[in-house]
């Protein structure tokens, strides 16, 4: 066996080249058998995604004490019109790339141009500024709070309180070591007169940014007189950085480009093969993870070549500055640059200025008045969000996914371990957690083989059927000593400010709406509320006898886990006693709420003092034993991650294996308009658009044979985002939710009722046909379709301001109607502290 075979067996099974295998390849000729190995390394850690971050280029200023030979970018006093950009045009600049999509605000200077130039040092004194970096962290400053783009600072050498002066207001930095050879500074070659580009010093800034936590972007410079020796030795003592701090989020490959009026305008550029031959090295020496970058303006015409040689990142485009650097090589449309991405077999996706991975630890990071803007600007696995679109509010299908759901991909254009998977759920064979956060991660061809894959499975198992159930919400109170840092539903004694003041509402109230309800062709009501201090146990049976009361035929479909494990608690039974006694009082089935994200890590920030991952599924199992079955929901799109979901779906899954209990999978993505913890910037906004339509497309294969129902929520997705969800495995639209209250208070746009007409009306358009059911699937009787489709206005609710005790929620009795059809007299009993009150009252819309 050659040593290259030997090396090549050795990075295949995943295994990193020491610093002599690396420094072996110098000599090593063959870049084909290269490039061979570095794109099935690639594809192991990227799968079939290339990456750029859209930005706006802001130079500074052009002043710099170093004489490179090869930049145009520096210039002296007298070439140019004003030492630096002032803050006014440079935020200017940052609002117009908002505008156009733009995320990162890279600033590009010279080192430190006040230690060789007096025109800089009057400039920043007239600013009131004692140095170049001062200046640079207040104008990084402004643009953090006044656009929302998050600066990338290239600021040269620095040392360690700049870096953390920095740090406060940047998500990133970065420096180009360039070369790690001495003898590059040595007279008559690039680097002489430059002090800053001496390889000691910028590696020491690379070592500072280390222990600071920085997220830092570094790179080589090739074809301006280094060997390939050079090279590797230069790659080699970034990794070695790196392998103390693992703060290196990138590294780049740039080729040397020949510019008239330099001291190198005649020197040869590198050729193709050379740039090939160093990415791929780069790749073998970095691993299968590292982020490695090719500026595609550099290179134009051969885009997919530096693909296949292992790169997954294009840089920083700009759809509005140049590129100052590299003035003559224009930036590539973004249409243009995902097409050639697309022709190599690759999808493109934007990111921050900040990689995926250290967004996701941006506790480690990011500074804390970093982190907010970064999750305010990213999805889950933290990419960019790179549009407008969030639950709770009408908007159109973003471009993007609009035109992937409409593709048609063929499996050869689909990357082999999810085509495994998507087949392992056809099959109903075993799935692991991995499996499932994988195809939760899948963009491009993969995220549309996916979907499709769903809508078949959707089509095997209901046909062409969307059905739906007439129903009425009653939430009877938001009052709740619980601190679940998403609801802005619930109201305490410090939160009258949010959406309304507390409520508690009687018995009386709720058998009027129970009845209005039937009248209006419901079969089931759903109650769920706060955890009222004052209720217990026998509040949630007076509750259930209620509704019996005033509404014997109607579906009683009530109490989340929580309530159930609260109602318990406080009468001392045990959860499978209390839920007997709730069957017998005539529940009919649980809602699967209070579930949020069933995994504790999450649990612990988000619902800290609710029920555990344990419990929630402890009453769920006790349910289902009971002869009770049980709706399952996720609420997701906060502070959660891919593998957070894949753990839910994993043990609802695993939960159905046992019981058969779960009627449906109900995805509640997290509307963030009114919600404690994003208005606090603790939160992402919901999740993207993408993310949505992978809920529910990836639950209908990880739940095929277990779970045949996946339902759409139209109160967060909206009317589009529910006709894209028919084609991604959904064959239900919930409930009409006359007066639906807990979306709402979140800030969502929809809610009070879907009427049925337009919710067939939207189904027929989606070329479905429509079925109105009961809450078990079966079909709902004509009676009750006549009344839904010939119903009376819904009549306005009011909500019985909150009392130092609950209100009774316990009808005493029911009778005859009185005077006219439409009215009946209820008598019913409250509590107050010293006595029992007897009274009665007048309500419309009788029972039957």
């Amino acid at each position: 066996m050659s040593d290259w075979q030997f090396l090549q067996k050795q990075l295949l099974h995943g295994e990193m080249l020491n610093d002599q295998q690396s420094l072996s390849l110098a000599d090593f000729d063959d870049t084909e058998a290269l490039v061979r190995v570095a794109s099935v390394m690639r594809d192991r850690g990227h799968q079939n995604v290339i990456t750029y971050s859209r930005k706006v280029f802001i130079p500074l200023t052009h002043l710099c004490r170093d004489v490179c030979h090869y930049c145009t970018f520096a210039r002296t006093p007298k070439k140019i019109e004003q030492p630096y950009m002032p803050i006014e045009e440079v935020l200017e600049l940052c609002r117009q790339g908002a505008s156009v999509g733009c995320q990162e605000a890279l600033f590009t200077l010279g080192e430190k141009p006040e230690l060789r130039y007096s025109a800089a040092r009057r400039a920043l004194q007239e600013m009131g500024f004692s140095s170049t970096l001062d200046y640079v962290k207040e104008v990084a400053r402004r643009v953090l709070a006044e656009t929302g783009l998050l600066p990338h600072i290239n600021a040269g050498c620095m040392d360690a309180d700049e870096i953390a002066g920095l740090r406060q207001v940047s998500a990133s930095m970065g420096i180009m070591l360039e070369s790690a050879s001495q003898r590059l500074c040595e007279k008559g070659m690039p680097h002489y007169g430059s002090p800053d580009k001496e390889p000691a010093r910028r590696l020491q800034t690379l070592e500072l940014a280390g222990q600071a936590s920085v997220p830092f972007t570094s790179g080589i410079l090739i074809g301006i007189g280094e060997t390939r020796y050079e090279r590797i030795e230069s790659l080699l003592a970034l990794r070695q950085v790196n392998e103390r701090y693992g703060h290196l989020q990138e590294v780049i490959i740039q080729n040397f480009r020949a510019k008239p009026g330099t001291l190198m305008s005649a020197a040869p550029e590198p050729d193709l093969n050379e740039l090939l031959w160093t990415i791929a090295i780069a790749r073998l020496i970095f691993g299968a993870q590292m982020n490695i970058q090719a500026p595609p303006n550099l290179s134009p015409g051969v885009l997919p070549q530096l693909v296949a040689a292992g790169i997954n990142d294009w840089g920083g485009v700009s759809p509005i500055t140049p590129d100052y650097v590299n003035p003559e090589a224009p930036w590539p449309q973004l249409e243009r640059l995902a097409d050639e991405t697309a022709a190599a077999g690759k999808f493109l996706e934007q990111r921050l200025t900040v990689y995926p991975a250290y967004v996701v630890e941006g506790e480690r990071w990011l500074d804390d008045s970093v982190q907010t803007p970064v999750l305010r600007l990213s999805d889950a696995a933290g990419f960019a969000r790179r549009d407008s679109w969030v639950p709770g509010e009408e908007h159109s299908v973003p471009a993007i996914e609009a035109r992937l759901l409409a593709t048609q991909v063929e499996p050869d254009a689909v990357s082999s371990d999810v085509l495994d998977i998507v087949e392992r759920c056809w099959q109903t064979g075993p799935l692991t957690e991995a499996d499932v956060t994988r195809l939760f991660n899948v963009r491009g061809a993969d995220f549309s083989y996916v979907v499709a894959q769903a809508d078949q499975l959707r089509e095997k198992v209901n046909g062409d059927t969307v059905s739906y159930v007439v129903n009425r919400n009653i939430n009877y109170t938001n009052v709740c000593y619980f601190k679940c840092q998403f609801c802005a539903f619930s109201k305490g004694k410090q939160s009258e400010n949010l959406r309304g003041r507390p409520y508690d509402i009687t018995g009386e109230d709720i058998a009027g709406r129970c009845s209005e309800a039937w009248d209006r062709g419901a079969t089931e009501v759903c109650m769920q509320g706060g955890i009222h201090p004052d209720y217990t146990g026998q509040t949630y049976l007076d509750i259930v006898n209620t509704v019996r009361s005033a509404t014997p035929e109607m579906h009683i479909h009530a109490f989340s886990p929580l309530e159930v494990w609260q109602g318990a608690a406080t009468l001392g039974v045990s959860v499978p006693n209390f839920l007997r006694q709730l069957r017998q009082a005539g529940l009919n089935t649980l809602p699967g709420t209070a579930a949020e994200i069933l995994h504790d890590e999450v649990r612990a920030n988000l619902c800290p003092d609710k029920l555990n991952t344990e419990q929630w599924l402890e009453v769920m199992a006790a349910s289902h034993a009971e002869g009770m079955r049980t709706t399952a929901t996720i609420m997701y799109g906060h502070i959660d991650r891919p593998r957070h979901w894949a753990s839910h779906l994993m043990h609802i899954r695993s939960l159905q294996q046992r019981t058969a209990g779960f009627t449906e999978f109900v995805p509640l993505p997290f509307v963030h308009m009114e919600a404690p913890m994003y208005l606090k910037g603790k939160a992402r906004r919901g999740p993207s658009f993408r993310e949505a339509i992978l809920m529910h497309a990836v639950a209908r294969l990880v739940f095929h044979g277990l779970i045949e129902n996946i339902q759409a929520s139209w109160v967060k997705m909206g009317r589009e985002g529910v006709a894209a969800c028919l084609n991604a495995g959904v064959n239900d639209l919930g409930g009409s939710l006359m007066n639906e209250s807990i979306t709402r208070a979140a800030g969502s746009g929809h809610g009070q009722e879907w009427e049925p007409e337009l919710i067939e009306a939207r189904i027929h358009a989606a070329g479905r046909q429509p079925r109105m059911r009961t809450t078990l699937y079966g079909d709902a009787a004509q009676e009750r379709r006549n009344a839904a489709f010939n119903a009376a206005p819904l009549a306005a609710v009011r909500g019985a301001s909150a009392a130092k005790q609950q209100r009774r929620k316990r009808l005493l009795a029911v009778e005859k109607p009185l005077g006219t059809p439409d009215t009946m007299e209820v008598k019913w009993i409250h509590e107050s502290q010293d006595r029992t009150v007897y009274e009665s009252v007048v309500l419309m819309a009788a029972c039957n």
